[in-house]
C-alpha cells in the first residue's frame, strides 16, 4: 500500500513557489484549509494565482495572502465575500477573472480529467458569452470554458488515513474534491488522521491516490468566519423581505426540488415545513436541507449558499459542487429562486453586477437561471432611490436571457403567460395604480 507523507505546516507552505497557480478549496470559510493559507503567509512566497471559489474573508484564510502582497491574480466565483479584495482589484493590486461557479467546478474538474475544455450552456445571452467562443448544439447556445489545472492545491477535509484517504464532513466537499484532481502536488489538511484500514472503503470520498502529502490541524471557531455562529450569519430578515419570501413559498409545490438564491430566497427555508413536500438542494453540496437552527454554527451543522448554519432533513444527503452543478444543469432541479437587480419584458434578469458598484461575484446564479426548469425571481419593486426594477430592458449585465417565469416583489406578482409580462396577483393592501406607477415595463393586468 503507498503510504502518504504527513508534514509540518511550514514543509508544506514550503512546497508552493513563487509564481505557482495554487488551487484552494473551500465555500467561504466551511472546508477552506485555513491552516495551510495562513502558514503560507508566514512565507515571502510571491506572484501567485489564486484558483478558489472566493478569496476568504478580511485577513483571514485567502484574505491573509492578499493582505500580504502575495496574490497576483485570482480566479474565482464569489469575490465579493471579501470586500478587500474588491478593493484590490479595483485599485489593479490584482487581477481578477470571474467564472460562474459551476463552470468553475467543472473547470477544475476537466483540469484533473485530461479534458482540455468544454461547452456549457451557462452565460448564453450575457456579457462573459462575448469574450469566449460560442457553438450551436442542437439549437441552442454553448460558451466554451477552458479546463484549470495547478501546480498545487491545498484541500481540507475531516477524516484521513495513512494511503491518503480523505472524508468530508457535511458540505466541507464543495471544491475540495475537484482541487483534489487537478494539481501537481496536492496537499490535504485534515482533522484527524486514522490507522489505515478504519476508514471504510464506500465511505471515502477522494481516493489516496490524487493526495501526495497530509497535514494535520484543528478547526476552530475562529476560523470559520461569518459561518462560526447562526448570530454572526444573519441574514438581514426584515417584514418586508419574509412577506416576499413568504409568497414565492406560495409558488412551490409538493415533490419540488428547490434551489434557492442568497438574499430573499434563502429565508424561505425557514418558513418550509416538511408537510410541505418540498425539497430544497443548495448549490455547495447539500439536498434536503432544513431551517435554521436556534444556535450553533458551521462547526455543527452544514452551510447554506449564503454561509448561514442550517440544519439537515431526514433523508438528505451531501455532495460536492461538481456533482451540485451537474443536478442544476442537467435540469434536475425544478425551480430556482433568484433575487434580482433588475428584470424585464423579454424575461431577461441582471442580479450579479452594478457598473461602477464595488461587485465580484457572479456566483451560481448563471448555472441556476440555465438550468432550472422555471425561475423566479423575488426582488423590492423599487430601488434604493425609488427607481423601478421591472423595465422594458434590463440595463444591467445580464444573468440571463430570456429565462423568468415569475417575478415577486412587495407589491405583486407578475407571470410570463405566452410570453406577455403579467400582473396576476397584488399583495395585500396594495392597489393596482401604484403598480404601474412604479412599474416601467409594459404589463397584462389578470389580477383575480
Amino acid at each position: 500500500m503507498r503510504l502518504v507523507p504527513t508534514l509540518s505546516l511550514p514543509q508544506a507552505a514550503a512546497l508552493v513557489k513563487d509564481g505557482d497557480v495554487l488551487l484552494v478549496g473551500g465555500f467561504g470559510m466551511t472546508g477552506s484549509p485555513v491552516h495551510l493559507l495562513h502558514a503560507l503567509a508566514q512565507t515571502q512566497t510571491r506572484n501567485l494565482t489564486y484558483i478558489s471559489n472566493n478569496v476568504g474573508e478580511p485577513g483571514l484564510g485567502g484574505g491573509r495572502l492578499l493582505r500580504n502582497g502575495q496574490l497576483a491574480k485570482v480566479i474565482g466565483s464569489f469575490i465579493t465575500s471579501n470586500p478587500e479584495a474588491v478593493g484590490a482589484a479595483q485599485e489593479g493590486k490584482i487581477d481578477v477573472e470571474l467564472i460562474p461557479q459551476g463552470s468553475l467546478a467543472e473547470a477544475i474538474r476537466s483540469g484533473g480529467a485530461g479534458i482540455g475544455g468544454f461547452y456549457t450552456p451557462t452565460s448564453a445571452g450575457t456579457e462573459f458569452a462575448a469574450r469566449r467562443e460560442g457553438r450551436i448544439i442542437d439549437g441552442k447556445l454553448y460558451i466554451f470554458q477552458r479546463a484549470l489545472r495547478g501546480n498545487v492545491a491545498f484541500v481540507r477535509a475531516w477524516r484521513a488515513d495513512p494511503a491518503g484517504n480523505l472524508i468530508y464532513r457535511r458540505t466541507e466537499q464543495n471544491f475540495n474534491k475537484a482541487m483534489c484532481m487537478a494539481a501537481n502536488i496536492v496537499i490535504a489538511e485534515v482533522e484527524e488522521i486514522v490507522p489505515l484500514g478504519q476508514l471504510p472503503p464506500e465511505t471515502i470520498h477522494t481516493q489516496g491516490l490524487y493526495v501526495d502529502y497530509l497535514v494535520q490541524a484543528r478547526t476552530r471557531l475562529e476560523d470559520l468566519g461569518v459561518s462560526s455562529s447562526v448570530e454572526h450569519a444573519a441574514s438581514g430578515d426584515t417584514p418586508l423581505k419574509r412577506q416576499i419570501a413568504k409568497r414565492a413559498l406560495a409558488e412551490l409545490k409538493r415533490g419540488d426540488i428547490v434551489n434557492l438564491g442568497v438574499g430573499i430566497p434563502t429565508l424561505i427555508a425557514d418558513l418550509i415545513q416538511p408537510d410541505h413536500g418540498i425539497v430544497v438542494q443548495t448549490e455547495n453540496g447539500m439536498l434536503g436541507l432544513g431551517p435554521s437552527p436556534k444556535e450553533g454554527g458551521a462547526l455543527d451543522f452544514a452551510v447554506d449558499a449564503g454561509k448561514r448554519p442550517v440544519t439537515s432533513l431526514p433523508g438528505s444527503s451531501y455532495f460536492d459542487s461538481v456533482e451540485s452543478f451537474a443536478m442544476i444543469r442537467g435540469g434536475h432541479i425544478h425551480v430556482a429562486v433568484l433575487g434580482g437587480l433588475q428584470a424585464d419584458e423579454k424575461a431577461n434578469l441582471a442580479n450579479w453586477s452594478v457598473p461602477g458598484k464595488p461587485l465580484l461575484g457572479v456566483g451560481g446564479a448563471m448555472d441556476l437561471a440555465q438550468g432550472a426548469r422555471r425561475l423566479i425571481v423575488t426582488m423590492t419593486h423599487t430601488g434604493p432611490n425609488g427607481e423601478p426594477k421591472i423595465l422594458p430592458k434590463c440595463t444591467l449585465p445580464l444573468t440571463a436571457q430570456g429565462k423568468v417565469d415569475t417575478i415577486i416583489t412587495e407589491l405583486g406578482v407578475f407571470k410570463f403567460i405566452s410570453g406577455e409580462l403579467t400582473l396576476v396577483d397584488l399583495m395585500p393592501g396594495v392597489e393596482l395604480e401604484t403598480v404601474k406607477a412604479k412599474t416601467h415595463a409594459k404589463f397584462l393586468v389578470a389580477v383575480p
